[in-house]
């Protein structure tokens, strides 16, 4: 499948219906998403693999890793609204992917998920809860020896220092993340946030 066909089938997949703040539930952008995992497959992560999206929302980057020859795609969530969201939308294109409702704190996810050979994820900024990214990050370092992260821009160095010496960035992609307006706090009807797609390598 092309890049330009991925984003337009990814592009016609449900949102949140009832997202929440605290949760920082944005959609992950059809164009961004496609970027990511077009990316990824270039590099030979995504065809034949297995693959995780931890904070999988409704689906976008496991459905379209699916869509781009996984092996096998787990969705990880801890919404179970936005889980059935993900699985009415990964049915709608015909896409393989298990998607179940978990917290990637809890201590068994490392044991429920397995290994993987490739994790994806769009992981809250931390907007909303301070350091809200790190047991996405923690998890996913014990889950597969490849992850590909979008994260807001500028956040190279803490990524860099956190990981050590577990992992290393081998790569960065910028792009933008546009989000509407949504919730009360929201000033303006689409606000630009320019973002990191970064590539992690366990060390």
């Amino acid at each position: 499948m092309k890049l330009r066909q991925l984003e337009i089938t990814l592009q016609k997949l449900a949102g949140f219906s009832s997202p929440r703040a605290v949760l920082e539930q944005y959609p992950t952008p059809a164009p961004l998403a496609a970027r990511l995992l077009y990316h990824a497959s270039l590099h030979g992560d995504i065809e034949g693999k297995a693959v995780c999206d931890l904070g999988s929302g409704t689906g976008v980057l496991a459905i379209g890793a699916a869509l781009l020859g996984a092996a096998r795609v787990t969705g990880i969530e801890i919404d179970e609204h936005a889980v059935i969201t993900a699985q009415e939308n990964a049915a709608s294109v015909m896409a393989d992917v298990e998607f179940f409702t978990l917290d990637v704190r809890e201590p068994s996810a490392t044991s429920r998920i397995g290994t993987c050979d490739t994790v994806i994820m769009n992981p809250p900024f931390g907007a909303q809860q301070v350091h809200a990214d790190r047991p996405f990050i923690d998890l996913a370092l014990r889950t597969a020896p490849v992850t590909y992260g979008i994260f807001n821009a500028g956040s190279r160095q803490f990524i860099e220092t956190y990981t050590y010496p577990r992992a290393e960035i081998d790569e960065v992609i910028g792009g933008f993340l546009p989000i509407k307006r949504t919730f009360s706090f929201h000033t303006k009807d689409v606000q630009e946030i320019e973002v990191e797609i970064l590539r992690l390598i366990q060390t």
